[in-house]
């Protein structure tokens, strides 16, 4: 990209690039959902900013992407974006069967790491790999952690999520069992 062109607001865009190229959206950003208030924290913006992407980011603040990233579009002076309103969804309303609260064998509250600034993606992937199969870990988190889901994805696990309480997300992760 040459110097004369600003960042393009897509949903790949990494929250951190499009802070560092549209500061001013930080407080857009929080309007839209105020989960994001985290933002602030210097720690969390150098770590979780860096690797969330805005698809990942509309997941946390539970908005749809296509409002999302048209809003930020139209503060920065971009050109709306075609419909994106068909991101599909990981919850469901079915919770399955795997997601059985007698079947968890580990439970993280990732809340106090976050609250002290630090990142849980460590300790949680950690966590996942020790799964083993038919196993379920239990994630609390105060919004829906899309980066760890799609890490857990990529490894296989199955993953279902739900919000018992407004600041609160249950995430299941199960090792599926070998076919």
């Amino acid at each position: 990209m040459d110097a004369g062109h600003k960042l393009d607001i897509t949903p790949k865009t990494k929250v951190g690039e499009l802070l560092a190229e549209y500061p001013q959206l930080e407080e857009t950003l929080i309007e839209i959902a105020p989960a994001f208030k985290k933002l602030r924290n210097p720690i969390l913006r150098k770590t979780i900013a860096k690797v969330t992407s805005l698809r990942q980011a509309a997941k946390v603040g539970n908005v749809s992407l296509g409002e999302m990233i048209n809003r930020l579009r139209r503060e920065a002076g971009l050109a709306e974006a075609p419909d994106l309103s068909a991101d599909s969804s990981d919850e469901e309303a079915v919770r399955p069967e795997w997601a059985d609260d007698s079947i968890v064998v580990s439970t993280i509250d990732a809340r106090p790491i976050l609250d002290a600034g630090e990142q849980p993606l460590g300790k949680v992937m950690s966590a996942l790999n020790k799964l083993a199969q038919g196993e379920t870990l239990v994630l609390i988190t105060p919004f829906v952690p899309a980066p760890i889901i799609d890490k857990a994805k990529d490894k296989g696990l199955k993953v279902w999520y739900y919000h018992p309480e407004e600041e609160e997300v249950r995430t299941y992760f199960m090792m599926s069992p070998q076919n």
